[in-house]
């Protein structure tokens, strides 16, 4: 085997492990929490610190890698999430909403250490041979796929676990786990990977390219569109008016998340005949965004009418869940073909940073929204998110992404 395949399946198993334990926290986190009588907008709140700290993590974190390896990013992202699942095994007594936003601040660091360390890696490990755009395409969206699709299992793993271990037991686990993996990646993973050949300046962190800044805007608004409904709304909605169990609401996100991560997985197949060796480019964000901006301003709508709420959404969500996969797979592709090499772990950190912070105001929007406005109201909200992010897409080059880095 190739040694850079070999250290790719390094890399992609140590982001599965991580991605399982961070979608099973933050079930554990949101289900626990208000069955302990938080509010929703409370529930946000502590999300709040895993959310900015992952701007500020992905802002830095490139620079960082660029300087001490990839590698070495992404364990000391593993460490960090080891020690804040433990963080939150102390009695309930402890569990202040300071100290869960802390040990939540911990998470949110390790997550986007990982990812950035994950994603940029790619680019690095692959053959020369193999790096072709389209080629590439479809390697960095198995890699994004699948790590989603692990992710909607870590939803379920938290709401079993919860359900069969209670808490503190489910914690246990997930930790123990995650510090094995650590433990293995570090003694097989070669050292130095992506670490620049040039001692990069901090205040290189910020993209001097058009296409990467329109991008990183772009991503904004998407992901934040998704995180109105996502992260409270829908799993306080499904618990509280669907009387759905634990098991329910962490069962029917994981499929959404996981059927999301295949759609993922599976774009350049899905999408080829709009590219051709080129992959990708600006039209394919464009158009999908628009498309995406009318799936939740239609379930809005039909939850005010006499229709099944219960199928609306889930229809509804199925939808919206095939085309976000596919501008989500296109805009993690295009983030690494806009990038040089000896910058690719820069420029993705500092996409990830608007990415982080999409999602740090969509988590306060989805607990704010909810509790004033009601789910309908976190749709429309996502609606206009989207649109913005279509938008901002307009101003993406077409044709072969390696133009707009030339």
């Amino acid at each position: 085997m190739h040694s850079g395949l070999k250290n790719y399946l390094l890399v992609t198993l140590a982001y599965w492990s991580f991605t399982i334990t961070d979608g099973a926290i933050r079930m554990l986190v949101v289900l626990y929490f208000h069955l302990l009588g938080y509010s929703p907008f409370e529930v946000a709140m502590l999300f709040l610190f895993y959310e900015f700290f992952g701007v500020v993590t992905n802002l830095v974190g490139g620079w960082l890698g660029s300087r001490i390896g990839l590698n070495l990013t992404m364990n000391i992202g593993m460490g960090m999430q080891v020690v804040a699942l433990a963080m939150l095994m102390v009695p309930d007594d402890w569990l202040s909403v300071a100290y869960v936003m802390f040990a939540q601040a911990l998470s949110g660091i390790a997550k986007d250490l990982n990812k950035m360390s994950a994603k940029a890696s790619v680019k690095t490990l692959l053959p020369n041979e193999d790096n072709s755009n389209a080629r590439l395409f479809k390697w960095i969206a198995v890699l994004t796929g699948s790590k989603n699709a692990l992710k909607g299992a870590g939803f379920f793993i938290g709401a079993v676990l919860l359900q069969w271990l209670e808490f503190r037991g489910a914690l246990a686990v997930l930790s123990s786990g995650l510090f094995i993996v650590l433990v293995a990646v570090m003694l097989l993973l070669p050292r130095g990977l992506g670490k620049s050949k040039s001692r990069a300046k901090f205040s290189q962190i910020f993209s001097r390219t058009p296409a990467i800044n329109w991008l990183s805007a772009a991503r904004f608004f998407l992901f934040g569109s998704r995180d109105i409904w996502f992260v409270v709304a829908l799993p306080v909605y499904l618990y509280a008016e669907f009387k759905w169990s634990f098991m329910q609401v962490g069962g029917f996100l994981a499929l959404w998340v996981i059927g999301y991560g295949f759609v993922q997985a599976l774009a350049p197949r899905l999408i080829r005949h709009s590219h051709h060796d080129h992959g990708p480019d600006g039209r394919t964000v464009t158009f999908s965004a628009f498309i995406l901006a009318m799936l939740p301003a239609a379930m809005a709508m039909g939850l005010n009418t006499s229709w099944s709420a219960q199928w609306i959404l889930i229809g509804g969500l199925v939808i919206f869940a095939v085309v976000f996969a596919i501008n989500s797979a296109v805009h993690s592709y295009l983030i690494v073909a806009y990038s040089g090499k000896d910058r690719v772990s820069m420029n993705v950190g500092f996409y990830y940073m608007s990415n982080a912070a999409g999602r740090l105001a969509g988590t306060v929007l989805s607990g704010w929204i909810y509790q004033t406005q009601g789910l309908s109201g976190c749709l429309w909200w996502s609606a206009a998110f989207v649109l913005m992010a279509g938008l901002l897409s307009l101003k993406l080059p077409v044709g072969n992404p390696v133009k707009a880095i030339e």
